[in-house]
This record gives C-alpha cells, sequence and structure tokens, in this order.
C-alpha cells in the first residue's frame, strides 16, 4: 500500500455521492444512531463492487453495454424514486424528539441499494486497483482484497464522519422548519442529479 493508493482512496470516497447524501440524510432526519447504520450499510454496499471486480464480473459489465445499462437504468430509477419520495413526503426531512426511530435494517437495505445499483464503482475498482496491483503479479488476488479492505474501512470513518457532522447540527435544523424544508428540497434535488449523471454514464 502506497500513499498514492490512500490519497486517491480519500479523495474518491470523500468527494459526495449518493451514498455520502443518503448518510447524512439519515444523520439529520433519524441522528447519531441512524448516521452510523446509514454509513455501515453505505459501506457495505461497496463490498459487492469489490467482489465483482475481482472475481470478474466487472469486466462483464465493462465490455457488455446490455449488462451495465441494466443495471445503470435500475440505479438511475431507484436514484429518482429517491428524488420524488424524498420530495412528496413534507416529512422526508424532519427531526422532531417525538417522531418514531427508523428501523435499523430499512435504514441498512436503503443504503446498501443506494450503493450497490451503481455500476460506476465496479468500473472504478477495474480502474482503480490496477493501477496498484498488477492482475498478473503474485499474489494479486491477496493484495486486491486488502487494498480494498482498506477502501472499504476508508468509506466507513468518512461515512460516519458525514453522518456524525449532520447528526451534530440536527437541533439547528429542529429550531428552524424553514431550514429543514430547505434541505427537503436539496436533497431531492441532489438525488435527481445524482440520477441524471449516471444515466449520462458510459461503460
Amino acid at each position: 500500500m502506497t500513499i498514492a493508493f490512500l490519497l486517491t482512496t480519500l479523495v474518491v470516497v470523500v468527494t459526495p455521492g449518493a451514498g455520502v447524501l443518503f448518510t447524512v440524510s439519515a444523520g439529520l432526519t433519524g441522528g447519531r444512531r441512524a448516521a452510523l447504520v446509514a454509513a455501515l450499510g453505505g459501506t457495505l454496499g461497496t463490498v459487492p463492487h469489490l467482489a465483482a471486480a475481482v472475481t470478474g464480473l466487472a469486466a462483464l459489465l465493462h465490455s457488455s453495454a446490455l449488462a451495465f445499462d441494466l443495471v445503470k437504468y435500475l440505479g438511475v430509477g431507484y436514484l429518482l424514486w429517491l428524488a420524488f419520495a424524498t420530495l412528496r413526503d413534507r416529512g422526508a426531512i424532519t427531526v422532531e424528539d417525538t417522531a418514531p426511530a427508523r428501523p435499523a435494517r430499512r435504514i441498512i437495505a436503503s443504503a446498501v441499494v443506494t450503493n450497490l445499483l451503481n455500476p460506476k464503482l465496479t468500473i472504478f475498482f477495474v480502474a482503480f486497483l490496477p493501477q496498484f496491483v498488477h492482475p498478473d503479479a503474485p499474489g494479486a488476488l491477496g493484495r486486491m482484497l486488502g487494498l480494498g479492505a482498506v477502501f472499504t474501512a476508508t468509506t466507513l470513518v468518512v461515512f460516519v464522519g458525514y453522518g456524525l457532522g449532520a447528526a451534530a447540527v440536527r437541533r439547528q435544523v429542529l429550531d428552524r422548519p424553514r431550514v429543514a424544508d430547505w434541505l427537503r428540497r436539496c436533497f431531492a434535488g441532489s438525488f435527481l442529479a445524482l440520477g441524471l449523471l449516471l444515466a449520462r454514464a458510459e461503460a
């Protein structure tokens, strides 16, 4: 593992995407517990992409336009659904102390799906890992798994940071109902924008 790998990983993970957006939303609506659960779910959503890259499934997505488009449009549809649901539900961004806590399994499932239905993560692993581990080198599989584990751990740490940061300002949002309404629209717009960007992605 090199400094270049760590820096590249950090830049990729810190850059806000659907997983970060979902975790921040969870932190604002449900507090620290929801933020931590969402961060865990979002991180778990990266594991299948790593497994796909290591086992060669990513090569299929990269070479087959049909397979890539199928996964891509499933992801686009899910992000657009999140945008619509967030905009429609005026309670989507609420921080009422008396509101019932969202079940952890539902948060994890939504977070996993958010990152799972993003074929660009798999393609990223295909383009990213070979820069640091040649596939034909001795012990390449073990090294790729090790670097993938570092990427996953970094994802968890960054997601937790985003989520806890959002949970920390939860009270300020609670005291300003207009801020909550503005955030609801921003989240809906962000999910919509991410969906449109994903729709334009090429294998």
